[in-house]
């Protein structure tokens, strides 16, 4: 009964070539086996020995040969072949493994994909077509699974950058007893219905674009903060360093349109100096000047008048105190009248009394 619990790895592959190992140290240690097969189903079987051993530390584990037909007996015996160690038959068409796909081909159509590959000469209905797929946002392979030899999903985003791999798979039970599938095709990169090398170039240029916008508000972020500054420090410089009018402008028609006569130049631009001047003082001293003014000029009517009525009522009263006070007045220049008042002018003021 032993001989039937033996383990044994049965491989199809394409139904081109079969592989059947064993697991030869622990069946039989120190033991060097050989190995025979048959795919004749008559009692008239004739046993081909095995051409292409598989080896493990020296001891044969395993034979590679053709596939020859659809039913397989196989014989282990011991190393002169006089002992049979195990012998098993079975169906070889049940443990196909597939080959990859060939010649795939993707068809893109808006956020739709369609994979296709070559048709296999046999056995295609016992074979579907796996597709699978996965973007940088994703954790894990999506998969998908038509009939041979074509498949579609949707739903693609054409900003993204997906893999995408595909592979043949044997159906169990109704074609395979060992649920083998094909080895994976290469994996291939699309974005958009564009073939790319990898997915890394969409990373990087999405980077590139994130610093290239991180750098432009930055720059612009500045901008403004400078401006700003550039702002409040022209209301700081006019309010602590007022601006002086340029003498160039000021005193250009003296000498344009009145070839340099100071009076006939101050006779007719009084207002305008004087507007100058308003344009360039503080509102609070104009204001605080005007008032000592306008206070100065009463203070100056009251008292020449009330030296006046003095000065006239000694000259009536008193000869003697008028000469006094007539002494005491400067050597003039020129002298007015003025409703029975006698003015006097001299160089160190404008009028006196």
């Amino acid at each position: 009964g032993w001989k039937d619990a033996i383990n044994t790895t049965i491989i199809n592959f394409n139904n081109e070539k079969m592989q059947i190992t064993w697991a030869t140290r622990e069946l039989f240690p120190n033991e060097n086996v050989s190995f025979l097969y048959t795919f004749d189903e008559g009692k008239h079987k004739v046993w081909k020995p095995c051409t292409t051993y598989l080896l493990d530390q020296d001891y044969n584990s395993g034979c590679l040969f053709k596939t020859e037909g659809p039913t397989l007996a196989i014989s282990i015996r011991n190393s002169n072949g006089s002992e049979e160690l195990f012998s098993k038959k079975f169906k070889s068409d049940f443990y196909i493994k597939p080959n990859r796909p060939e010649n795939v081909t993707f068809f893109w159509k808006e956020d739709t994909v369609t994979v296709s590959c070559n048709k296999p000469e046999r056995a295609a209905r016992c074979l579907r077509l796996e597709l699978q797929y996965k973007s940088k946002f994703d954790e894990g392979w999506q998969s998908r699974t038509s009939k041979c030899c074509s498949v579609a999903e949707q739903g693609f985003d054409p900003r993204k950058c997906y893999s995408f791999r595909v592979r043949l798979r044997r159906l169990v039970p109704y074609c395979n007893v060992v649920n083998y599938n094909s080895d994976w095709e290469a994996e291939t990169f699309w974005m958009n219905g564009t073939l790319l090398d990898s997915c890394d170039a969409d990373i990087t240029s999405q980077s590139n674009t994130v610093i290239v916008l991180s750098c432009s508000l930055a720059v612009l972020l500045m901008m403004l903060i400078l401006l700003i500054l550039l702002c409040k420090w022209q209301r700081v410089q006019i309010s602590v360093l007022p601006a002086i009018p340029d003498p160039k402008y000021l005193f250009a028609d003296l000498f344009n349109d009145h070839n340099g006569n100071l009076q006939e130049w101050l006779d007719k631009n009084d207002h305008v100096v004087l507007q100058t001047k308003l344009e360039y003082e503080d509102p609070e001293s104009i204001t605080e000047a005007e008032s000592q003014q306008e206070d100065g000029k009463n203070s100056d009517k009251q008292g020449p008048l009330e030296k006046i009525f003095t000065f006239s009522g000694a000259a009536e009263n008193n000869d003697s105190k008028a000469a006094e006070i007539a002494c005491l007045i400067p050597a003039s220049n020129t002298m007015a009248s003025f409703a029975g008042f006698h003015i006097l002018r001299n160089d160190d003021m404008y009028v006196m009394l």
